[in-house]
């Protein structure tokens, strides 16, 4: 039975939004950090994205032939899925678009992986999951920027969510992972 888990990178105010990543998250770079994120990848057996990240990320990762990062090869190869009403096509390798129905192909979808399903970005689709029991873990790389205003992963009107705090570590530039299970 495949565990979903939602791995974001935020600001102290919840803001992710990918238009402002440089003032937010390229300046925090580290070591530590980048070790963490690869960690994630490499040991996720699908990876759960919406629309809008799959248009972000497909023709970067795409593009990568050398195994870039550590990280390429499994970015292109490991089976990637997209909640998409609107999407015509998929040409990023292994990728299969989920049109309909998108709460019971999640759930079959965790019923028939074996291991950790990655869901990156992707707010909508974060947020039509946390009112389910379908999302397993949070896990948060909080970067110690307020940035006041831009797109956030929490939105006001949510419905309450209780978590028990997993493990809490420190990065090198002083971002905070939370990682977090659903109780």
């Amino acid at each position: 039975m495949g565990k979903l888990i939602v791995s974001e990178w935020i600001t102290l105010d919840g803001v992710f939004d990918a238009d402002t990543m440089n003032e937010w998250f390229i300046p925090y770079h580290s070591d530590s950090r980048a070790a963490y994120i690869q960690e994630g990848i490499l040991s996720c057996n699908a990876i759960l994205m919406g629309r809008k990240t799959y248009e972000m990320l497909a023709p970067y990762w795409s593009s990568l032939k050398n195994n870039e990062m550590g990280i390429a090869d499994k970015m292109n190869n490991t089976p990637k899925y997209v909640v998409s009403s609107t999407m015509k096509k998929a040409d990023w390798n292994n990728t299969t678009i989920i049109k309909e129905n998108s709460i019971d192909e999640i759930t079959g979808l965790k019923r028939q992986t074996n291991g950790p399903i990655l869901l990156i970005g992707s707010a909508s689709l974060v947020h039509s999951l946390m009112d389910t029991d379908l999302i397993d873990e949070y896990r948060f790389l909080i970067h110690p920027v307020i940035m006041g205003n831009g797109k956030r992963l929490f939105n006001d009107g949510m419905m309450p969510k209780n978590l028990k705090l997993m493990q809490m570590d420190t990065m090198d530039s002083g971002v905070i992972l939370l990682w977090y299970r659903s109780t």
